[in-house]
């Protein structure tokens, strides 16, 4: 229950006083833009002291069903788990970057997460000027004492991915739709290649099509119905809300696609075969509890699939379609890379080795 103190407003009579008073009130909300979590309550439970974070979303914004959606999870599960105080801020581009990190530090927030490769220059020039607010950039490299770099080996979740496409696919051509070309995107692409060609050196990965940015869902849709027109049955995309496009192309074409970052095998059910999913908002949730733990360190931090950092969906609207030995062998490859049995190959160089050793050595099925 609150309580409030009745108290007497002065208001100004001179209109020039009321202009520089609307003025204030109009820079206070733009130097916070700020908002709570959709589906959350900001701060209902937390004490005076309780930890304040901040989330810089990236282009593309909640609603993406995806990567940004993600670090939302996590920060609505922190904030119901810790009574946290939560604010967030979406990126219409990338010129919005450095004042949407400053702004979530001069608003009083301890600890800011930087949603996104595309804000590590940013983060690099805004974190030494609060060296007493604690950074978190989900999939950069800032090397700073107050920020922490959240990365995740993608190439192990994809070459699953692959793995699994090689195994269903019937006319052994696979598709990949990218958001932009870029080394991060490549690791994804790498992987599902690598996966494939070892479940079935026969299979062939068609050259890679990038949308250019994460945002244009059209772009996406049109250059996954080009590889479903050049043969692919299965493509698979890492290109955030514009991927929404290439899961809508393989519903329109009676095909596959794989989803990204979070389990997207609902959005068109049973056209989307699994998802690679990237616990972003598993990043989040653990970086915020060390910091309220008192355990937050600088550095890389990565989560693979020993750690459950990445990994396939639960594919309940395909999986009774895989043959159980297909899912066996996919079983068993998982167990591999964790081992360490298998080395996934996360560049073109190291893939190109890859293959090498592979030699032409009989399809891997599980059977």
């Amino acid at each position: 229950m609150y309580l409030f103190r009745p108290f007497r407003f002065n208001f100004p009579r001179n209109p020039w006083s009321w202009l520089v008073l609307s003025n204030c009130v109009l820079l206070v909300a733009l130097a916070c833009g700020c908002h709570s979590p959709q589906g959350s309550a900001s701060g209902s439970g937390g004490s005076k002291k309780s930890l304040t974070v901040g989330v810089v979303f990236d282009s593309g914004g909640l609603g993406d069903k995806s990567f940004n959606d993600s670090a939302n999870e996590g920060l609505k599960k922190a904030e119901k788990d810790f009574g946290i105080k939560a604010k967030y801020v979406q990126s219409a581009s990338a010129k919005d970057y450095k004042q949407n990190i400053t702004a979530m530090a001069q608003a009083g927030c301890n600890l800011v997460f930087a949603v996104g490769l595309n804000q590590a220059d940013a983060l690099k020039e805004v974190a030494p000027q609060f060296p007493n607010v604690k950074f978190a950039i989900v999939d950069g490299d800032v090397d700073a004492p107050n920020v922490r770099s959240l990365n995740f080996d993608e190439e192990q979740g994809s070459f699953l991915a692959g793995y699994l496409a090689a195994n269903v696919t019937k006319t052994k051509k696979l598709g990949f739709v990218g958001g932009e070309e870029l080394d991060l995107i490549k690791k994804f692409l790498v992987g599902y290649t690598a996966g494939a060609y070892y479940a079935n050196p026969t299979v062939t990965v068609l050259p890679a099509k990038y949308v250019g940015d994460w945002d244009n869902v059209g772009i996406a849709h049109a250059e996954a119905l080009q590889l479903f027109g050049s043969g692919a049955d299965i493509v698979y995309h890492a290109a955030g809300r514009a991927g929404l496009g290439v899961l809508t192309a393989a519903k329109e074409q009676g095909k596959y696609a794989i989803g990204v970052d979070s389990d997207q095998d609902d959005i068109d059910p049973g056209y989307v075969l699994t998802s690679m999913i990237k616990r972003v908002d598993q990043a989040v949730y653990q970086t915020i509890e060390d910091t309220i733990q008192g355990k937050f360190t600088p550095g890389i931090k990565v989560y693979d699939l020993k750690s459950n950092g990445v990994g396939l969906s639960d594919m309940k609207y395909t999986k009774s379609k895989i043959d159980p030995k297909v899912l066996a062998g996919l079983s068993q490859v998982k167990q591999d890379i964790i081992s360490g049995k298998i080395k996934v190959p996360s560049t073109e160089a190291e893939l190109a080795a890859f293959e090498s050793s592979l030699g032409q050595a009989k399809p891997k099925t599980g059977s």
